[in-house]
């Protein structure tokens, strides 16, 4: 396998310009970073039922306190990465308690009056599990009596499994979650799942070695972990902004905030704590109003509405804020200045993007031109950890005039394929533009380098020389970058063009934890962006289903080339009526099982043309999780 390269002398200096504009030096985030720390164990390392490591930070141990930083790593992100590196159980105040980087979201217990509360239950159920295991050790052997989520993002809900059981679920514990959790999180993590999934591997360096050379920190946290993801829906919504709950002797008052940091998200006060949790609405950074592994664009007008909202509903009373990521703040004057800076930080981004596009400028031009007020700028909590303010101007932009920029000669452009050929030819071939890229590299332009090269990369991904010319140039940018996605965007592309994956003869999906879990409503909405609209052509396909485990009848139906289905209803011309479980549909979605198995099996009882179903099934497409990004 090609290895990296050193970091140059443009990218040294890169660093040495960096330095001179970050905040003044201070030991506080450090300080509480560490505050109230019980215990840990031994390198926050958690492994899985077949003995293979989940979680280690163990392999972060380069970057310890007081190690000097690497001429391969940005500086302020260094710093970033060290916070991160902190683990363990802490005590937020006497009856919250958090359990920090035993995965990428921090998991909280509230001590109720007969067990625990369970706030984000993390990733996978191993270090959730983990995690609910040393509480349980320090401050008692008690049940888990609720589980909040509170929002959508899988980081937020897939360990469940690790803090609750089958028989919990069977006996109705609650589980409280915002209005529209279920659909959010289905949305993002199966809906568009594949090609999400496999761009997070890019965001969060899942493929990286774990070194001053690769994966060092992905800003929010650590990186994320590698265990069992699943998800359990939640029995209990909240709808509405000031609603209570008195869960176990502990009352919650609610303040519901969609389209911020998820489309589905709220913030909660404990009063008798004069606790106030922020959720991922506001953490040490700033924070992408556009993901890089792909979402919908959030509000950021919105984001900074609803933190000004907590502030006037909470913070007159709050002492200590906490959240989903991150370590507390202590005191109410100091954590009412990071509301305020954070709330203005995402109004600053909004307004200042729409005054420069009502000026014309195009969202490269307004991402180049932008930049934070001397008094955001001065705070380490703003930096461009894991949003950046390039990135996110581009985001507001698209959010309020979409993808494009006005200019007719974006409009209709060439695929990069068709486009790299061309621009090869034009440029005077292969040869003229690796002279021009290797002339730009030398002279530490980077970020031409990439977009020159690229071209013939699509053009000619056998071109072995332009692939390394390309990765060495999209590494050194990775070592410059501030943030923790960026680099890792920037060094898993590298990767990959030094070290192409070998072709599959079959598609290699992912993602079966969460679709396995899927209640059926929301399983059969996953089949309709898997069928083939080409192969399905003039097919027409009506089934009845009759889901025993719920007791959903469905109309299912295939016409046009699109696939409905209709709850209650029932199709009198029906092909063939199915009666089945959620499990053995999943299972033939997963690839676990084929349709025409789980009839022969009795998994799935059909009356009709069984011909029907099958035919239908085979209509969909199986996604492989490990498509190019980087090339054709």
């Amino acid at each position: 396998m090609t290895g990296s390269k050193d970091a140059t002398k443009a990218t040294c200096n890169a660093h040495e310009e960096l330095k001179e504009g970050l905040p003044p030096a201070s030991e506080q985030d450090f300080e509480d970073a560490k505050r109230g720390f019980i215990a840990t164990i031994p390198d926050a390392k958690v492994l899985n039922e077949a003995g293979n490591p989940v979680w280690d930070m163990g392999q972060f141990a380069f970057e310890a306190e007081g190690c000097d930083c690497p001429d391969t790593v940005n500086p302020s992100l260094w710093r970033q990465a060290q916070l991160n590196s902190i683990h363990g159980l802490f005590e937020v105040v006497p009856g919250i308690y958090q359990v920090r980087n035993f995965d990428i979201s921090n998991i909280t217990f509230i001590e109720g009056d007969t067990g625990y509360i369970v706030i984000d239950p993390l990733i996978s159920a191993e270090p959730a599990a983990a995690a609910l295991k040393l509480m349980r050790e320090q401050r008692g052997d008690k049940p888990v009596t609720a589980v909040i989520y509170t929002h959508s993002h899988v980081d937020h809900y897939g360990g469940v499994r690790g803090v609750i059981s089958d028989e919990d679920i069977r006996n109705g514990l609650m589980i409280v979650a915002p209005e529209g959790f279920l659909e959010a999180a289905v949305s993002e993590n199966v809906l568009a799942g594949n090609a999400m999934g496999r761009r997070a591997t890019y965001m969060y360096g899942s493929m990286l070695p774990r070194n001053a050379k690769g994966h060092v920190d992905s800003g929010l946290g650590k990186t994320v972990s590698m265990g069992s993801v699943s998800i359990v829906p939640p029995t209990k919504s909240i709808c509405e902004t000031g609603e209570k709950l008195v869960i176990d002797g502990v009352e919650i008052v609610f303040q519901v905030t969609p389209d911020t940091e998820a489309p589905s998200e709220m913030n909660f006060y404990f009063p008798q704590f004069k606790a106030l949790c922020m959720a991922e609405n506001c953490s040490c950074h700033m924070h992408n109003i556009y993901t890089p592994r792909g979402a919908q664009v959030r509000d950021a007008k919105a984001w900074s509405y609803y933190i000004n909202e907590a502030m006037d509903l909470f913070a007159g009373e709050a002492e200590v804020l906490f959240a989903s990521h991150h370590w507390p703040r202590w005191g109410k004057d100091r954590s009412v200045d990071f509301l305020k800076k954070q709330r203005d930080m995402y109004k600053y981004v909004h307004d200042q993007t729409l005054r420069l596009a009502n000026h014309g400028l195009t969202p490269i031009e307004i991402a180049e031109e932008i930049q934070l007020p001397p008094t955001l700028a001065a705070e380490w909590y703003t930096r461009g950890y894991y949003g950046t303010l390039n990135h996110n101007a581009k985001a507001v932009y698209q959010r309020y005039l979409g993808w494009f920029d006005g200019n007719p000669a974006n409009l209709h452009k060439h695929p990069p394929v068709e486009a790299g050929k061309r621009y090869v030819e034009a440029m005077g071939g292969a040869d003229a533009v690796l002279a021009a890229g290797r002339k730009a590299y030398e002279a530490g332009d980077y970020r031409w380098v990439a977009e020159l090269v690229n071209h013939l990369v699509f053009a000619d991904p056998a071109n072995e020389e332009a692939r390394h010319l390309q990765a060495d140039a999209l590494e050194q940018l990775g070592y410059q970058a501030e943030s923790g996605p960026w680099r890792a965007f920037y060094l898993t592309g590298a990767q990959e063009l030094r070290n192409p994956r070998a072709p599959s003869d079959a598609p290699r999906p992912g993602g079966a934890g969460t679709i396995l879990a899927l209640p059926p409503d929301q399983l059969l909405d996953s089949m309709s962006v898997r069928l083939n609209g080409l192969r399905a052509g003039t097919r027409e396909i009506v089934l009845n289903l009759h889901f025993t485990d719920t007791d959903e009848r469905f109309r299912l139906s295939l016409e046009n080339a699109v696939l409905h289905h209709l709850p209650g209803r029932k199709g009198e011309s029906a092909a063939a009526s199915l009666t089945l479980t959620q499990a053995a549909l999943a299972q033939v979605l997963v690839g676990q099982a084929t349709a025409r198995q789980q009839i022969e099996e009795g998994h799935i009882a059909v009356e009709g043309d069984k011909s029907a179903f099958i035919e239908l099934m085979e209509l969909l497409d199986v996604f492989d999780f490990w498509f190019e990004i980087v090339m054709p």
